[in-house]
């Protein structure tokens, strides 16, 4: 009796040292990934400045009326702010359109080109399933080599820091207008993410799709479906 109740305090032990470096290690890697990036997050004025490849804007979800969501309107009236400030004339949009039925991309398109960008500088990333995948893709895919990435701040950090491990020269810029619902959620699933994109960058997985060139000093209307 008394060997199995020292082999089950040993197990109880362990299993809190491992719970301890759990949380410890998501901790560090978290401040890390936060950090590294921290002097890459700049201002509408810097950005202006950058004379970038492209404008990353990066998906996120759209209404059953074909309507961005509010997170991502944000996102694309930076962006279009951006591109009529001068940081860049290329627009790339990346999001899910995985599905038929549902599809970010060209609602990202169609929302700029009503506010007067040419749709020739909207281009159009079909694949961008992940924040990893976009930033991947926009290199391969896209060649782009200097971009300024478009996001709320609190996912900015993880893709500028993706960016930097795929040796792309990144700059973000944050969209954070308002607070917006289930933001404690999204800000706890964050942390996970950054957790899991830090040994992704190691390991450098290709995406879901690759396939043909499409450069960004090109025409964005190759993109369309």
């Amino acid at each position: 009796m008394k060997k199995i109740k020292k082999r089950l305090l040993f197990s109880l032990l362990l299993l809190i040292a491992a719970g301890i470096l759990v949380i410890a290690s998501t901790f560090f890697i978290n401040l890390y990934v936060k950090t590294y990036v921290s002097d890459k997050i700049i201002t509408e004025d810097e950005a202006a400045s950058i004379d970038a490849d492209c404008i990353l804007v990066l998906g996120a979800g759209v209404w059953n009326n074909g309507y961005p969501s509010t997170m991502l309107e944000d996102r694309l009236l930076q962006g279009i702010k951006l591109y009529k400030n001068g940081a860049s004339d290329r627009l790339l949009m990346s999001g899910d359109h995985g599905r038929k039925e549902y599809d970010e991309v060209n609602v990202m398109k169609q929302y700029s080109i009503d506010r007067g960008i040419a749709s020739e500088h909207v281009f159009m990333d079909h694949a961008g399933f992940s924040t990893y995948e976009s930033l991947y893709r926009a290199r391969d895919i896209f060649e782009a080599k200097k971009i300024i990435i478009v996001t709320q701040k609190y996912h900015l950090y993880r893709a500028l820091y993706i960016a930097d491990k795929l040796g792309i020269e990144a700059y973000g810029v944050a969209s954070n207008p308002r607070r917006y619902a289930g933001q404690t959620r999204m800000s706890s699933r964050e942390v996970l993410a950054r957790v899991k994109d830090f040994f992704n960058v190691i390991i450098k997985p290709e995406p879901t799709f690759l396939g043909e060139r499409i450069s960004i000093k090109g025409s964005g209307d190759l993109t369309n479906d």
